[in-house]
């Protein structure tokens, strides 16, 4: 996203994070900024500068699927939110801000971005319970920023996420194997009415991603919780293929049973309906999975570069 907006000639920028780690800090090598603010301290230094500050994307959280301490996710997704919130309100800062399609679950209700089904949705785990948490409490209030949106991430996938481990994109993960062993590991099908490699995600490229952020920073009109995905589920065994494609490499692939303390909560498929953005008037074109997995790999992966 700093990228997007140096690319727009914006430089007067402020990342906030915890910049303790030297890998996740390499993605602001080169980039044009203002400064750099500590997480911690975040909502001091706002107290002291929010007339310079335009609009604030929030997009960090824990985004561990396999944590399972509630306690964490209260601290970083659940409150920090609400304090940025009330920051946003009390300053007239305009807010744009991370869900997640894992609010969903296993997608009883359908993949619609809908508000009136948002406090029945049920996620499968606590990082998805913290974003539904707090789209909850969002909606419940009444104090609002001057201009709002949340967006439910789908699957992304792109540069800059060296620095993730295991909650790094499946390409990143597959194009890592086919590197180190010559083939891709995949899930078996657990259900009669889906092959192998033919379960089903919404992936979509970081940079389709930033594109939709930078509309609506400049768009600011209906405020509300949108699906961010391409609208087209695919097959992992397409992403498999595309990963070796674009190695140019012929396609090992390996096909693991789904571990069993996952198996009951594995989603078979995820498709973001994309009406409610698209009603509004974002009209780009999304990168289809093969234009993203060739830019990505070819571009990025196999140079060892970040954007």
């Amino acid at each position: 996203m700093v990228g997007k907006l140096n690319n727009k000639g914006f430089t007067d920028i402020v990342p906030v994070d915890d910049f303790s780690r030297e890998d996740k800090n390499l993605n602001l090598a080169n980039k044009a900024i203002r400064e750099k603010v500590d997480r911690t301290i975040f909502f001091e230094w706002l107290k002291k500068n929010y007339q310079d500050v335009d609009f604030i994307f929030h997009l960090g959280a824990r985004t561990d699927t396999t944590e399972f301490d509630m306690s964490v996710f209260d601290e970083l997704n659940l409150n920090y939110s609400k304090e940025m919130w009330d920051a946003c309100v009390k300053y007239g800062i305009p807010l744009v801000y991370a869900s997640s399609a894992a609010t969903y679950g296993l997608g009883e209700l359908g993949y619609v971005d809908n508000h009136s089904i948002i406090p029945e949705l049920k996620p499968l785990n606590p990082y998805g319970e913290s974003k539904n948490e707090f789209d909850k409490w969002v909606l419940k209030q009444n104090d609002k920023p001057v201009f709002w949106v949340g967006l439910k991430f789908f699957n992304v996938y792109g540069p800059n996420e060296f620095h993730k481990g295991r909650m790094a994109s499946v390409i990143f993960h597959s194009f890592r194997q086919i590197n180190d062993t010559g083939k891709v590991k995949l899930f078996k099908s657990h259900k009669p009415d889906f092959e192998d490699g033919m379960q089903l995600r919404d992936f979509i490229y970081v940079k389709d991603v930033a594109e939709v952020m930078y509309f609506l920073m400049t768009y600011r009109e209906k405020p509300g919780i949108y699906n961010l995905g391409t609208g087209q589920a695919r097959a992992f065994l397409d992403l498999a293929k595309g990963t070796f494609k674009s190695m140019n490499l012929e396609p090992n692939i390996e096909f693991i049973d789904t571990p069993e303390d996952i198996r009951d909560k594995y989603q078979y498929f995820t498709e973001a309906n994309m009406e409610k953005l698209r009603g509004i008037g974002f009209n780009k074109e999304f990168y289809s999975l093969e234009e993203g997995i060739e830019e990505y790999v070819q571009g990025f992966l196999l140079r060892n570069n970040h954007f």
